[in-house]
């Protein structure tokens, strides 16, 4: 039986009170933290609210209409502490480099309003002699001050090639696309069983953890991802302690050194976790990046990956 798609009423409403409310704060760096909870506390009710609704109706946010289930995964993502307080601070670094352009052109009156929110494209800009409107996708996140100036350049001056050359740069990275994909995990109904048409998770789990981490390793939740892959093969969600492998790679054409590659991949997230430095998170580093090479199979691993990924653009 197919279950219809919902659209839950007013839902754009209240995210556009909390975009609000988020560039209200930051107007400074480090916003005011009984706000800062006030502004959980919206959010938590807001996805609270919808999850309710989702229940009464026996359905789950999966059910919902593309634009309300990407608002409602967009609510719980920042839920997440970090998540909130890296969009504060992205939100005022692109304030900050809208006011300094607009300064510069001598239009420093006009009303601005920045969001970052789950576009469909990477960004959108509106401008008039009284208001300044730029929307970023949430993707750029964790982006440099290079490329946050660069899309408030093209956002409000129109496409150059320099500065549409970084923003492109940034949009195919991994950083760009982990965050997409956990906005996409959000709402995804996913049946956390490891045992896949031909792989099954824990048993590849447990021979990763003896060779690579002398089994010490606490296992996460374990799950197959039906969503389409375009570069990751695999996520980690520390909120969840879950590792997502997709499901592309659950086929009799893959070899199992493959996904025990991007298992361990995921794993070494879990076991070195996150670093923070000048206000930037890093996930992969140097550290990261020795142990992944520690992988018996690292280059021909590697090199089935890159294939997939040619063979699904070409698809």
């Amino acid at each position: 039986m197919k279950v219809e798609t919902v659209s839950i009423k007013n839902i754009k409403v209240q995210q556009n009170n909390i975009l609000r409310s988020i560039f209200n704060l930051a107007v400074i760096p480090n916003p005011n933290k009984t706000q800062t909870k006030q502004l959980t506390q919206t959010l938590v009710k807001t996805v609270a609210t919808i999850e309710q609704i989702c229940s009464n109706l026996k359905i789950t946010p999966a059910n919902l209409t593309s634009s309300s289930r990407q608002i409602y995964s967009w609510c719980k993502f920042l839920t997440d502490e970090d998540n909130l307080n890296l969009h504060l601070i992205s939100t005022h670094r692109v304030r900050q480099n809208t006011q300094q352009l607009l300064k510069a052109q001598s239009q420093d009156t006009a009303e601005v309003m920045i969001a970052l929110t789950n576009l469909a494209g990477l960004y959108q800009g509106k401008r008039s002699s009284k208001i300044v409107d730029i929307k970023i996708n949430e993707g750029f996140l964790h982006a440099s001050e290079e490329v946050l100036q660069a899309l408030v350049q093209c956002s409000l001056c129109g496409k150059n090639q320099q500065s549409t050359q970084l923003i492109r740069a940034f949009a195919g990275s991994e950083e760009y696309s982990s965050v997409l994909l956990d906005l996409d995990l959000i709402a995804e109904v996913i049946a956390e069983n490891p045992q896949g048409n031909f792989y099954n998770l824990n048993k590849l789990f447990d021979k990763v953890n003896y060779e690579y981490f002398a089994a010490r390793l606490v296992k996460p939740r374990l799950a197959w991802s039906q969503i389409k892959t375009y570069r990751k093969f695999g996520h980690y969600e520390p909120a969840r302690d879950r590792v997502v492998i997709s499901m592309s790679l659950d086929s009799a054409k893959v070899p199992p050194f493959v996904i025990e590659f991007v298992l361990y991949h995921e794993l070494l997230h879990k076991h070195h976790g996150t670093k923070w430095v000048n206000g930037r998170r890093m996930v992969h580093t140097p550290e990261f990046r020795v142990d992944e090479k520690k992988f018996k199979l690292y280059q021909q691993a590697d090199g089935w990956l890159k294939e997939l990924v040619v063979g699904d653009r070409e698809n």
